[in-house]
């Protein structure tokens, strides 16, 4: 039996965390589900639990699970059924991870499971609370078309928004990679070469060049235990991370950052902008909404922001009054959420602070990245001019003692 971390939410609204000990997640959130609970996560306890997140889970592309659905959907709107469409879908899906999720929710369908309680029992992290949610709803709606098709276009636009942010990443990164790579192969191959050569003309050395010599000798020694290193702390910091306390103290840390920790806040205020409106527009009640989009977040301290202002919405206050009491949402946001409030537009103005954030979290990115590119050039000569001018002073000195020697 191990021990979980547990934080559900009772018919109050009141959040509660505790520890419980449990043969399984699984085990352990029907058991809370059974109980009345609104569960909103379990996580194996420890530093090397891996809980829910952790290596247990089956892991697909995104991409796949959304191409998954757009074929699903087509079949559904021909008419049909869905044991049947599952069938087909299973048997063409080239992804081996997606064709097991898919014959497991199949046969949990086939044995009188509703189709949203059979995805939430897959661990995979592309299946998130709000796709689940969003199903349940519409099943007992009727209208599972519908719902899915928006949680198409919900998914659609956050990877493409997740793209256009990753790839204005990738240069700063290979930049940085070029330094380390380059002060490595200077450090270790090239300076020791110098060391011998100076070692052998029995001549005095400057400061900086004794200083890089030496440094030179031991990162031949050093080099492999310092990598060895940072990959262990690299992996216990990962590890660390899917504890609920680590993963807290990286989110504030993460926020308190200059510049990147607006622009990373930003970016959670516009997810959850969109996850909320997705879910409004399906006919999720704004409470469960507000429950559902906090679980989906990334950002811990936003998550929590959210789950306190959806205790007030629960006590009759409005949505913008609530996020506002917690002082970390964006006056612009709340501003905007209280139009919509006001007009009974809520999920249109929802998609509106979406996409203003969206667009104010590319422009701030670009902004940071073309001041810190050229930063990054400019340390990167800094030390390769520094390694040169202190490998070659000696020799300019000897040059300049072997002029001045005959006269």
């Amino acid at each position: 039996m191990a021990e979980y971390l547990v934080k559900v939410a009772d018919e109050r609204g009141t959040v509660l965390e505790r520890t419980e000990a449990g043969a399984s997640t699984a085990e352990v959130r029907d058991r809370f589900s059974q109980m009345g609970y609104h569960v909103f996560y379990v996580k194996e306890r420890g530093l090397f639990g891996g809980g829910e997140s952790g290596l247990g889970r089956r892991r697909i592309k995104l991409e796949d699970f959304v191409l998954f659905n757009q074929q699903f959907v087509t079949l559904i709107r021909a008419g049909l059924p869905i044991l049947t469409s599952l069938d087909l879908l299973q048997k063409r899906q080239r992804s081996v991870g997606l064709q097991g999720v898919i014959a497991n929710v199949r046969d949990r369908v086939k044995n009188g499971e509703s189709l949203s309680h059979a995805f939430s029992a897959q661990r995979v992290k592309a299946i998130t609370k709000i796709y689940t949610t969003s199903i349940m709803a519409g099943e007992k709606s009727g209208n599972l078309e519908e719902v899915l098709t928006r949680f198409i276009g919900f998914q659609r636009i956050a990877l493409s928004f997740r793209k256009k942010l990753v790839s204005s990443l990738v240069y700063p990164a290979l930049l940085i990679l070029a330094i380390i790579t380059m002060f490595t192969f200077l450090i270790t191959y090239v300076v020791p070469q110098f060391g011998a050569l100076y070692e052998s003309l029995h001549v005095a050395l400057p400061a900086s060049t004794a200083f890089l010599l030496t440094l030179g000798r031991g990162a031949r020694v050093y080099v492999p235990v310092t990598f060895a290193v940072v990959a262990i702390v690299i992996l216990l910091a990962i590890r660390w991370k899917n504890t609920v306390s680590g993963a807290a103290q990286i989110d504030r840390f993460r926020l308190a950052l200059p510049v990147f920790g607006t622009i990373y806040e930003k970016y959670q205020v516009a997810a959850f902008a969109r996850m909320l409106s997705t879910l409004l527009a399906g006919g999720i009640p704004l409470v469960q909404a507000l429950e559902t989009s906090a679980s989906s977040l990334t950002s811990p301290t936003l998550s929590n922001t959210v789950l306190d202002a959806s205790v007030s919405v629960r006590e009759g206050r409005p949505l913008a009054r609530s996020l506002e009491e917690q002082g970390r949402f964006p006056e612009l946001a709340v501003e905007m959420i209280e139009v919509g409030e006001g007009t009974g537009a809520l999920p249109a103005m929802l998609n509106s602070v979406a996409e203003f954030f969206e667009e104010d979290v590319q422009t701030a990115l670009t902004a940071a990245l073309s001041l810190i590119e050229p930063a990054i050039l400019i340390v990167m000569g800094l030390v390769v001019a520094f390694v040169l001018i202190s490998l070659y002073l000696p020799i300019f000195s000897i040059g300049a003692a072997g002029q001045m020697s005959p006269g």
